[in-house]
């Protein structure tokens, strides 16, 4: 497991991380999610030892993060690294010889993972020939190469077509049921809430909300569909519920506490029909939205 613990970062008199303090466990992903200038890259650069932190730490495995854990971590930064005039298979082998692989091996690495991201017949191409979204697939490809034993990934999927975003959620999803920490950035909310199972949302350098899926869903607040043909604008005037919103028969609508469900869908059912009630799951990018205002 990664944790970052109570990380503070300055730069001059302007503090962007504020005690900052979550978990990525093995065996998932966690997206880490919030608004441009939040604290997102900050934070994977202290982790990845780039910047330093003026408080805080970085634990893995329950030990303080040292150099030689950070050299079998996989790191994809914001801004992209690779060597623009050098052919794509040779530097994915270079790179993946830099971390101690056999030529051989790292050859059979490149040629799989460049298979994987549908590239496979880009090997030759120096990489500023490649459209910025096949750029990218070999970007990810390079933080791959050396079965990294965790993964800090800054917008993986910008630039990506579909196709490229379901070869690499695969890719990650496999290397996460072998354990691997998965820590990554993205504004795509609906993907964060397709893969992830932690989410960690920053704001303004601070922790607004972490924990698993389940838990943060838990907190939210608890809503409910009812339809109820022809009209539901009914349940405006209902002193124990609260309307969110109304559309014809749909109603989507916050009850006091279940007995005030009950109250409400009795008197619903005494006017005539009810064809759906049921509680509402909110999405991860329902929750992101609502703890950051």
């Amino acid at each position: 497991m990664l944790e970052v613990r109570n990380l503070t970062r300055r730069f001059g008199e302007r503090t962007v991380l504020h005690d900052v303090s979550f978990g990525v466990p093995a065996n998932g992903m966690t997206g880490f999610v919030g608004a441009n200038g939040a604290g997102k890259t900050t934070t994977m650069r202290i982790i990845m030892g780039v910047l330093k932190a003026h408080g805080g730490g970085v634990l893995f495995n329950g030990e303080p993060l040292v150099d030689a854990d950070r050299a079998r971590f996989g790191y994809m930064p914001e801004e992209r690294g690779l060597y623009p005039k050098q052919q794509v298979l040779d530097q994915l082998q270079y790179l993946g010889q830099l971390h101690g692989m056999g030529r051989h091996d790292a050859r059979t690495e490149a040629l799989n993972l460049l298979d994987r991201f549908g590239i496979a017949d880009r090997t030759k191409d120096k990489l500023e020939s490649l459209s910025l979204g096949n750029q990218q697939r070999v970007q990810v490809a390079a933080s791959l190469m050396h079965h990294p034993t965790a993964l800090i990934l800054d917008e993986p999927f910008s630039g990506l077509d579909p196709i490229a975003v379901d070869s690499m959620s695969s890719l990650l999803a496999e290397r996460a049921a072998t354990g691997v920490p998965i820590l990554f950035s993205s504004h795509q909310l609906d993907l964060i809430d397709q893969l992830c199972d932690n989410l960690v949302v920053l704001a303004e350098g601070k922790i607004v909300a972490s924990g698993s899926a389940g838990e943060l869903r838990a907190r939210a607040r608890s809503t409910h569909v009812m339809v109820t043909p022809p009209d539901a604008g009914w349940l405006r005037e209902m002193p124990e519920v609260n309307v969110l919103d109304v559309a014809g028969p749909r109603a989507v609508v916050e009850f006091a506490d279940e007995e005030s469900a009950q109250r409400i869908l009795r008197a619903a059912l005494d006017r005539g029909s009810v064809t759906e009630f049921a509680p509402q799951r909110p999405s991860l990018a329902e929750i992101y939205r609502e703890v950051i205002r």
